[in-house]
């Protein structure tokens, strides 16, 4: 089983060994690690890139064998350096704590967060009412941004705690969730949070969001 460096450790490049390397029919090749710094695709945001070595990672997918690094060329089994793209790590990271921010103000409002997707140009988190009666406030566009971008403002720290074995992430004094994704050290770095549309049908709201510098 492949070690999620990842997950306790925001370093983008490690020494790891190459346990394995096959070739695809599409003409990539799929590669085994001991250990990866590269967060796969999945819990709602895209898998990191990179390189191992010199050769290019293009996509980690978690799979029944375990986490799998599609590449370009062939690695070879042994030692090597796995190195995550910086850019778009960041920017998966920022979108991600977005979204916890944004289910944080929605939980403020009387919501509760049941979907997410933090992908860039099509991020968006969907929720419903938290009350057994379906109440909640209303969800305005222009509101909901500014509570989300004055807890921004107060720059909280990442808080990763393990609990019963699962990761825990919250900011700051805010509640802690279950997250396997990528986040930001501290909340300043997300920049703000625009709300770019809000629609609520059949009691569940859905909130489309992007991030800027």
């Amino acid at each position: 089983m492949t070690d999620r460096l990842y997950l306790t450790d925001r370093a983008l490049r490690a020494d790891i060994h190459v346990l394995d390397c096959a070739p695809q029919d599409d003409g990539r090749y799929a590669v085994r690690l001991s250990a990866t710094p590269f967060h796969p695709q999945g819990g709602g945001q895209p898998s990191d890139t990179g390189r191992i070595g010199d050769v290019e990672v293009l996509r980690v997918v978690s799979e029944s064998e375990g986490i799998i690094h599609y590449t370009a060329a062939p690695v070879v089994p042994g030692p090597a350096v796995a190195t995550v793209d910086a850019e778009p790590r960041q920017l998966h990271a920022r979108l991600h704590s977005a979204g916890h921010v944004i289910g944080q103000v929605m939980a403020e409002l009387g919501w509760k967060l049941t979907k997410a997707h933090h992908w860039p140009g099509e991020a968006r988190v969907v929720g419903v009412a938290a009350a057994a009666d379906g109440a909640a406030q209303e969800l305005v566009p222009a509101e909901l941004e500014r509570r989300c971008n004055d807890l921004l403002a107060q720059d909280l720290p990442c808080v990763m705690a393990m609990e019963n074995g699962l990761r825990q992430i919250g900011f700051g004094e805010l509640p802690a969730y279950p997250c396997g994704g990528t986040h930001v050290a501290a909340l300043g770095e997300i920049g703000q949070i625009r709300i770019e549309s809000v629609r609520v049908k059949k009691g569940e709201a859905l909130v489309r969001y992007d991030v800027v510098a």
